[in-house]
């Protein structure tokens, strides 16, 4: 039995992580260019960027399925880099996502939306989105995370699994949509990219004609190897990706940390110390939005990588940059958490210049309770700011 969807169905850009076996996926709104991304893994980013800015896109919302345990999202930094809101299931602990998702909700991108149905079992928290585009609903979209799989579905046997709870989710909940509803999942080990409930329902070997206890008695046996990453992924993706407070490493004041595409990590105190010595200027690439309403560093000079509203390119920020370097002085670059400033300190060192990345930026990363100022940062180093 196979399934192929009809070639005018509108399709979600479909995006693969070889290391962990993920698909990430982007929806997007076509009359205003408003997206969804579902799943960003962590070292894709740069991959998801290039893709949003070729598709001309604006990130409105990252989300997931649940708290990944074989790889790390990148939410938080996409989320830093486009402005967009993060959410995620309000089962899995995620205390850094703005948005907590229940069964029933549904989460808006200009015209579309998709709806979150809870379906608990591969872990406790986790969660599928429902896509059926406004201009044409039918077949319908639903991506399934690690609940269900092509010809197949996710583990039960950690983080809160549970066999009965997956069987009912996968039976009583997504076997019931339509059978032309077109399944997307989180995984594929076999270079295989979607199928349909129809195909599942009726030749999914862990599922197709087996009773409850059948099913759990199957997943009970299965005996899989522990996840590689699961003790630093999982701390991680209930934090959006953040590693901060789980050891990440910070370069002591005065040491420079070796970075790819720029001349390195530096902490706050040290962009400091050579800021005063006339060694760096610090640039402050937040919005003036930013530096109006949540602070400002003395003496730094202000050159947006990203403007608000809209979070978009700043069109004058070589020039401004250069200016900036008075000549030929070191740059340190300084944004809300470490993240837009790596972006920049990547652009101005194809411009010539010398440019660090000040880790931790302005406020630091957010905590268990979506806060800023308490994990590091500029501010929380006690370094000279004012506020208007």
């Amino acid at each position: 039995m196979s399934f192929n969807p009809r070639d005018d169905s509108p399709q979600p850009t479909q995006l693969f992580d070889p290391g962990s076996s993920t698909y990430t996926y982007i929806l997007v709104d076509e009359a205003t260019r408003e997206a969804l991304i579902i799943d960003p893994v962590e070292e894709q980013l740069e991959r998801d960027m290039a893709a949003l800015e070729h598709l001309r896109l604006k990130l409105k919302w990252t989300v997931e399925t649940h708290a990944h345990a074989d790889h790390i999202t990148s939410a938080a930094k996409l989320a830093e880099l486009t402005g967009a809101r993060m959410a995620a299931p309000a089962g899995c602990d995620v205390g850094t996502a703005a948005v907590q998702l229940h069964d029933g909700d549904t989460l808006r991108f200009g015209g579309e939306s998709v709806r979150v149905l809870h379906t608990p079992g591969h872990t406790a928290g986790s969660v599928c989105f429902l896509w059926a585009p406004q201009d044409q609903p039918e077949p319908a979209h639903v991506f399934t995370g690690d609940t269900l799989l092509i010809q197949g579905c996710g583990r039960t046997d950690f983080q809160s699994g549970d066999a009965g709870q997956l069987y009912d989710s996968i039976t009583l909940k997504l076997f019931t949509l339509p059978a032309t509803t077109i399944v997307w999942p989180a995984h594929d080990y076999h270079e295989r990219a979607q199928s349909s409930i129809g195909v599942e329902k009726a030749t999914n070997p862990r599922l197709a004609g087996k009773t409850r206890d059948e099913f759990i008695a199957l997943m009970n046996e299965l005996h899989l190897p522990r996840p590689r990453r699961i003790d630093e992924a999982v701390p991680a993706n209930q934090r959006s990706g953040l590693r901060q407070d789980a050891g990440a490493a910070v370069p002591a004041e005065g040491e420079v940390r070796p970075a790819t595409g720029y001349a390195g990590d530096i902490e706050p105190g040290t962009a400091h110390a050579w800021m005063q010595a006339g060694r760096a200027v610090v640039v402050d690439v937040r919005t003036d939005a930013e530096r109006e309403w949540v602070g400002f560093v003395p003496g730094a000079q202000a050159v947006a990588w990203k403007q608000w509203p809209g979070m978009a390119l700043n069109a004058d920020f070589d020039t401004q940059v250069r200016d900036a370097a008075q000549g030929n002085k070191a740059l340190a670059m300084l944004c809300r958490s470490g993240v837009r400033s790596i972006a920049a300190a990547r652009r101005a060192t194809e411009l010539g210049l010398t440019a660090y990345n000040i880790v931790g930026g302005f406020e630091g990363d957010l905590n268990a309770q979506a806060q800023r100022g308490q994990l590091g940062g500029w501010r929380k180093a006690g370094l000279p700011w004012k506020q208007n």
